[in-house]
């Protein structure tokens, strides 16, 4: 008969519960490649993992998520933190598929998603505080502007951090992005094709290197059509439906005899679809237009809007397999930081045209 406080055994085993050693001693392998297959890092090999997979099946191993937390200073959770508005963000098909697509890379490694706002400087100041007590194991970053400090100071705190884009050519954190420039040539490329001569552009706001590099494909596209570049067919958006409306009347105020767009996202598109209406100009008959990012926006405006597809969602698997192997590698004492199979530091995913009735 056991006494109060005592350990039951079961099969030389405390209290009956399998152990990470006996995992790995089945599976064949060390208990630190057990401990990243549970993890879900992409340093492990699919034959490891099926083998880790085997043995947890076999000998009904649970880990144990707190101790695990406690073992390693890890929480189980990451930030996603876009400094939007609750209104932008909930609106905007980017943002929700972005965040489709780190939810549920996430969920399949174990983590919790802490959604962050940070619109403010003090908002800024409250988030860092935050990260300093260690609430979180890594941050994923999205919409940031040129001059935003926060990436920095994340990486100085010494946490594991992403970005969704970049803010410059010269981006000192790790970063996936699409083909912007790729997205801007290939819809002048298009447009000129179609025998289009004035094609003018809404950019986005060019604090953001979003914007500049669709800008600079858009230019470079012009200049293999052989079309000479014109300033006054050039207006900034802010990639809402009211700033793409604003530049659009602003570019038939200069330019009325222009006979297409590329608008430098889907949402301001539908914008300027509206203005062209009120102008009487028929899309495409009057003036094209292209789009970017493929979205529902675009599948749903009348007539549909021509747009350069960007995958959104798996820009955010891929940022988040990123951050997991990094906080994985990075919280093994002594370990030098090194990435999982296939995941460089900074991805560059390719865009695809897709034609539809705008154009």
């Amino acid at each position: 008969m056991a006494h109060e406080g005592s350990s039951r055994v079961v099969n030389g085993r405390q209290n009956g519960r399998p152990t990470l050693e006996e995992v790995a001693a089945l599976a064949g392998v060390g208990r630190g490649t057990v401990s990243r297959a549970i993890n879900g890092s992409p340093r492990v090999s699919r034959q490891a993992k099926e083998a880790v997979a085997r043995a947890v099946a076999e000998l009904g191993y649970v880990p144990n998520q707190a101790a695990r937390a406690l073992a390693g200073s890890r929480t189980d959770a990451v930030a996603l933190v876009i400094p939007e508005t609750e209104a932008r963000i909930f609106s905007e098909p980017y943002f929700l598929d972005l965040i489709r697509g780190v939810s549920a890379e996430l969920a399949q490694a174990d983590k919790q998603l802490l959604l962050t706002l940070v619109r403010t400087e003090a908002e800024r100041q409250r988030f860092e505080q935050y990260l300093a007590a260690q609430r979180v194991d890594g941050v994923l970053l999205a919409s940031v502007h040129g001059d935003d400090p926060l990436p920095d100071r994340i990486a100085r705190l010494g946490l594991p951090v992403v970005m969704n884009g970049r803010r410059s050519e010269a981006e000192r954190v790790d970063y996936v992005d699409s083909d912007n420039i790729g997205a801007g040539l290939a819809a002048v490329a298009h447009l000129a094709g179609r025998g289009r001569s004035r094609i003018a552009t809404i950019s986005g706001p060019l604090d953001m290197y979003v914007a500049r590099a669709r800008l600079g494909g858009y230019r470079a596209g012009l200049t293999e059509a052989g079309i000479t570049p014109d300033e006054s067919l050039v207006a900034t958006g802010d990639f809402t439906e009211e700033g793409g409306a604003r530049a659009m009347r602003e570019l038939l105020e200069r330019s009325p005899d222009l006979d297409s767009v590329f608008v430098a996202s889907d949402v301001m598109a539908a914008g300027a679809r509206g203005v062209l209406r009120e102008a009487g100009r028929r899309v495409p008959e009057d003036v094209a237009l292209v789009g970017v990012d493929d979205s529902v926006v675009a599948r749903l405006m009348d007539p549909p809007l021509t747009s350069v597809r960007q995958p959104i969602e798996e820009m955010g698997r891929t940022m988040t397999r990123l951050l997991l192997g990094k906080i994985v590698d990075e919280s093994v004492a002594g370990a030098t930081p090194r990435r999982g199979r296939g995941e460089e530091p900074r991805r560059i995913l390719p865009v695809e045209l897709v034609v539809r009735d705008s154009t």
